[in-house]
Parts: C-alpha cells; sequence; structure tokens
C-alpha cells in the first residue's frame, strides 16, 4: 500500500475542516478561545511570558527537564517524530515495549519511495480505525490553528477564507484577539521573519533557537532547521515548511496522543508506557523547535476530549463522512475489531500471550520511575495559573465529564465508568491551567493518563 507524506497528510486534515467549521470544530474553538484572551490579563501575559521561557529552555536543553533519554538523544528522537506515520503509527508502538513494539514495527513500516512514502499495515480494521480516529481529531487541531491565527478557516492558502458567524462569536464572547503568540512574543503577522498568518512558531520567535543536524525517520541526512523551513532536500517528504503554518495548538500532538492512547487502549498491559510515548511525541514537538509548550498541551487537551467522545459514541463525531477515509458509526464495534486483529499478529509474530510478550522491555520505557518523572513534567509544563478560583477545586469528573472515563473503560473493562470517572478524578492535576476555566472541555486538560491507569490497573480484580 501507498500512503501520503506527512506534508500531504496535515494537508488531508486541514482540507476536510476548510470547508466550514462542523458541530465537533466549534466544541473545539469553544474549549480553546481562553487561549486568545490570555493578553487581556496580568496572569495570563505571565502564562504566555512563562511559555517563551520554558519552550526556549527545552528546546535548548537547559531546562533540567527529567528526559527518558540524554539532550543529544532527545534532538535525534524528536527529528524522527517529525515525520508523521499517520497511516499505523508505527513510530508511536516503541511505547508497547521491546518485544512487541518490535513486532508491530516490523509489520507496519513506513517506506521512502522514489515520490512519497509508501507503508504497510498491522490490518485493514486497525488501519481504518487509525484513520478514522486521527482525521476526526486533526479536523478539530486544524480548524483550531487558522482560527486562532487569524480568524480564518482556510489552510495555508490565500485569500484567507473567513470563520462562520458562530465562530467569530466565539471569539468575541471571551474578548479574544488573533495571533496572540505574535503579539506575545513582538514577531506579529506580516513582520519580516514572522508566521504571515499568525502565531508564529518558535523557531521564529525564539532568540537562542538551537539548530542541531541528525538523521530524518527514514535515516537520510537532515536538521531541525532544514525540516522546518522545508529545505530537507535529500529526503522526499522535504520537511514540513511550517514557516506559514500557525503554532496553536500543535496538531502532531494532537497525533501523537490519538495513536498512543488508541494503542494503549488495544494492549492495555502497556498502556501507561504509551501515554508516556504519547507526553514524549509532544515534547519532540518542542525540542525540534516546532512548538511552544501551550501548543503542546493545547494539542493533548483535544486528542483525550475528542476520543472520550468517540469511545462515548457522541454521534456528533460517529460516522462523519470527511471524503478522505471511510467513516465509522459504531466506535466500540470497529475498536474490538481492530483490538482483535492487532492482538492475533502481535501474539503470532511473538510466538507468546501478550500478556507475557508485554513484560520483555529494555527499552527507555522500561524504567517506570522515570516514565512517571517524565511524563508529570508534562503536564503543566510549570506555567503559572491563569484561573486561581479552579486551582483550589477538585473537580469531579462524574458530574463534569463523565464520558472522559471511558479512556479507562475502554481498556480496562473490569472499571465501571463511575469508577473510571473517580480514579480520573482522584489523579487530576493541577488545575487553573491556561485552558482551565471551568469549562467542560478544559477539564481535559487536567488529566493525568500516566497516575490513572496505574490506578485502573491496580483496580484489577485479583484471580
Amino acid at each position: 500500500m501507498r500512503y501520503l507524506s506527512a506534508i500531504s497528510a496535515l494537508a488531508l486534515f486541514a482540507a476536510t475542516s476548510a470547508q466550514a467549521q462542523t458541530a465537533a470544530n466549534l466544541t473545539t474553538l469553544r474549549g480553546l478561545a481562553p487561549f486568545s484572551a490570555l493578553l487581556n490579563t496580568d496572569a495570563g501575559k505571565a502564562a504566555l511570558a512563562s511559555n517563551y521561557k520554558v519552550t526556549g529552555a527545552i528546546q535548548t536543553g537547559t531546562s533540567g527537564q527529567p528526559g527518558l533519554q540524554n539532550f543529544p538523544a532527545q534532538q535525534a528522537q524528536a527529528l524522527r517524530d517529525a515525520f508523521i506515520t499517520i497511516a499505523n503509527a508505527t513510530e508511536l508502538a516503541d511505547g508497547l515495549g521491546t518485544t512487541l513494539g518490535d513486532a508491530y514495527q516490523k509489520k507496519a513500516t513506513y517506506t521512502e519511495g522514489k515520490d512519497k512514502p509508501s507503508f504497510t499495515a498491522i490490518s485493514p480494521s486497525v488501519t481504518q480505525l487509525l484513520a478514522y480516529s486521527i482525521v476526526v481529531t486533526g479536523m478539530d487541531s486544524n480548524s483550531a490553528k487558522y482560527f486562532f491565527a487569524n480568524e480564518t478557516s482556510q489552510w495555508g492558502k490565500q485569500p484567507p477564507k473567513p470563520v462562520s458567524a458562530d465562530a467569530m462569536a466565539i471569539m468575541k464572547s471571551v474578548d479574544g484577539t488573533t495571533d496572540v503568540f505574535g503579539k506575545a512574543y513582538n514577531d506579529p503577522a506580516g513582520r519580516k521573519g514572522a508566521d504571515p498568518l499568525g502565531d508564529s512558531r518558535p523557531y521564529q520567535t525564539e532568540r537562542d533557537f538551537a539548530k542541531y543536524a541528525d538523521p530524518d525517520y527514514f535515516g537520510q541526512r537532515s536538521s531541525n532547521s532544514e525540516w522546518l523551513n522545508g529545505s530537507a532536500t535529500a529526503s522526499p517528504s522535504m520537511g514540513m515548511k511550517l514557516t506559514a503554518s500557525p503554532s496553536f495548538p500543535s496538531g502532531h500532538t494532537t497525533y501523537g496522543y490519538t495513536g498512543a492512547i488508541l494503542l494503549a487502549i488495544m494492549v492495555p498491559q502497556r498502556y501507561s508506557q504509551e501515554v508516556t510515548r504519547a507526553a514524549e511525541y509532544g515534547n519532540s514537538r518542542i525540542v525540534v523547535g516546532a512548538h511552544y509548550a501551550m501548543d503542546v498541551i493545547g494539542g493533548r487537551t483535544i486528542a483525550l476530549y475528542d476520543l472520550a467522545q468517540l469511545l462515548s459514541e457522541n454521534p456528533t463525531y460517529l460516522d462523519v463522512n470527511t471524503g478522505k477515509v471511510p467513516p465509522i458509526a459504531d466506535y466500540a464495534a470497529a475498536l474490538h475489531l481492530a483490538q482483535g486483529a492487532l492482538v492475533k499478529v502481535l501474539e503470532s509474530s511473538t510466538g507468546e500471550s501478550i500478556a507475557d510478550a508485554a513484560q520483555k522491555d529494555t527499552s527507555r520505557f522500561a524504567n517506570p520511575a522515570a516514565n512517571e518523572a517524565f511524563y508529570e513534567s508534562t503536564q503543566t509544563y510549570g506555567l503559572p495559573v491563569v484561573f486561581p478560583a479552579e486551582a483550589a477545586k477538585v473537580e469531579d469528573v462524574a458530574k463534569e465529564a463523565p464520558e472522559a472515563g471511558t479512556l479507562l473503560t475502554a481498556a480496562f473493562p473490569y472499571l465501571t465508568l463511575k469508577q473510571a470517572d473517580d480514579i480520573l478524578t482522584a489523579t487530576e492535576g493541577p488545575g487553573g491551567g491556561f485552558l482551565d476555566n471551568g469549562s467542560h472541555f478544559g477539564l481535559y486538560s487536567r488529566l493525568d493518563l500516566y497516575k490513572a491507569s496505574l490506578q485502573a490497573e491496580a483496580a484489577a480484580p485479583k484471580s
């Protein structure tokens, strides 16, 4: 089978969301709207200043962030992660551990061709589940990207297409503004070197941006600067050319969490490690210089929210005809079919049960303490509180967002939804962050799936 390059894959997302804002798109815009109002308050301005500082420190390796690898290895990982293995999520499968991850990646491959990379798949059912889920979450991510940059819905093309009246009302309701990063970091849209659409990226705004060279996903000579500017000519993927692609939120992070959580659900014995891989994938976007910490948190929140809607069979998110991938009307059935196919392939490949193979791991994910320390460092990235009233609250997930528990029950079916929601409440991260303004959507920004998965595993019935 052949597939699209990373550039074409992102264009695929955009093409589906550029036509008009769907109901799901509008929900995402409302949820992310507090970002557009950060310049209105001292707390918001402080969060933006911290975002710039934290991002720069992570990107240059001076932050002291606990990592799964040393910093040069993180830089190399980040450049490999820049290529989106959208068709089969194979770049995310190393979170499955040495044995299962190797088996997955041998079956699901990407190979660089003369014109476009080609791919192999685990099975048609796994491909469909991943493709539909990633396109749905990607549509929301890209709808937000251009909305917050310049209130358009056209992906990287001129003249821009204005958003709908309903979308404009969202920005007005919070007294928001476009191009928040450009205005906060003195690189507004139109300035030489800035993103012409707004919300310039770190490699455009950070004064101490660190350039480095490493092989790309296909092992070709590349560098982060070449990749970000779309000039990695040794590779047909050519880099991303992000110069005119707004920063907030991170589409790569949305993809990373979508794919990794689905793998975690289908192989629950590796749940905590796969969500650690998702966090690493998002963090790679900071290391490579493509995104700020806020972008990563925003991308993660979209993925968690949208996956919970899919898993809870929210009709708004089901049977959506994107024009690019077959729609899924019964998500539970599609997940069950994909999980069965994946387990069959992995057990056949390893010659042992999933449970036994999952224990065999000598990878960078083999140290639980290191996994937890790293994951927790990405929960808020140390950004200051923007909404003090929410910071002191423990938000009752069962009351505020009961469908969130499906992120656990899909993997650990011995839990009731109420039990899963209670675990999410008990493990939720710090409140009051730049998206946690008390909204239903904002609650997802503080869910801590690493700690929650450990409690879910501990609740398993004793045999």
